[in-house]
């Protein structure tokens, strides 16, 4: 059974390029995210509502991400401060485990926003 591909809508290439920035955001250290948030501000305007849709949620992950890293920086110079009392260990255990939990969830809401995009539905 093959499907039918999907129309040509407005933005559609631009939510693709996001999602596409975002997964290459892993072994770029966070660079081609920054140009997919710039890209999914810049493409809303004239998008359809699929494709404004998924620009919209696209700019939502990142800034929820954004704002978890800059809490869990702020935890790691706490942790790293207090390392000379010695409980600052735990916390720097805690804020790598903080991290890992947001690179992970970052790329799976990624991948899972892709796939609904490449199947056509909202987000």
């Amino acid at each position: 059974m093959t499907s039918a591909p999907l129309p040509s809508q407005p933005g559609r290439l631009s939510a693709l390029a996001v999602y596409v920035f975002y997964l290459l955001s892993i072994p770029s250290f966070a660079i081609f995210a920054l140009v997919g948030v710039i890209v999914a501000i810049a493409s809303r305007e004239g998008a359809g509502p699929l494709a404004r849709s998924h620009l919209d949620y696209q700019v939502r992950i990142w800034f929820t991400a954004f704002w978890w890293s800059i809490g869990i920086a702020i935890l790691c110079l706490i942790g790293w401060m207090l390392t000379i009392m010695l409980i600052g260990f735990p916390i720097l255990l805690l804020v790598w485990i903080a991290a890992i939990c947001i690179f992970i969830w970052f790329t799976v809401v990624s991948f899972l926003g892709l796939l609904a995009l490449l199947d056509g539905r909202p987000k």
